[in-house]
């Protein structure tokens, strides 16, 4: 128990830093809510060596700590929306054994993206941010993939973390 506690405060601690190295990195496409997503590279791995409740927790702590640290309460909840429905996603997924990891991250990705998607609608109360979806789908795909293919290589030559409990 108390190396899966360390092993916790570390995860949390890279995907903190993942975050912040986001925010430095000076990428604008113009549409908002467009990022490389580089902190669910830690969440991917805590799924597939974990589980999906660990992932979820880590997810929930990242997203509150890096909000405060390096955003604000609209970060917060947009985030959130994204991050929890993603991760519900990937969980089903991954259950079902049917997709590789990589398939598993493009769906949280694009996921990710409708989760906010269905927030901003709620918020804004009207159907036209809808519009956003095509790029926000393309975005998904792509940072999803791309985050799936380092978690996969991560993962194969990580293989002591599955002992850490």
């Amino acid at each position: 128990m108390k190396n899966k506690t360390a092993y916790f405060g570390v995860f949390t601690s890279l995907a903190l830093i993942l975050s912040y190295v986001e925010t430095l990195i000076p990428i604008s496409f113009g549409i908002p809510g467009i990022k490389l997503g580089l902190a669910n590279l830690v969440i991917v791995i805590v799924l597939y060596t974990y589980g999906g409740k660990e992932a979820f927790l880590l997810s929930a702590t990242r997203i509150l700590l890096s909000g405060f640290l390096f955003g604000n309460l609209s970060m917060i909840l947009y985030s959130m929306a994204g991050g929890v429905f993603s991760l519900a996603i990937m969980v089903l997924l991954r259950k079902t054994g049917g997709f590789s990891i990589q398939g598993v991250s493009i769906a949280g990705g694009v996921f990710h993206n409708i989760g906010q998607l269905l927030l901003a609608m709620m918020i804004v109360e009207t159907y036209q941010v809808g519009y956003y979806f095509p790029v926000l789908l393309i975005s998904g795909l792509v940072t999803g993939l791309l985050i799936g293919i380092v978690s996969s290589e991560v993962l194969k030559r990580t293989a002591f973390l599955k002992k850490a409990e």
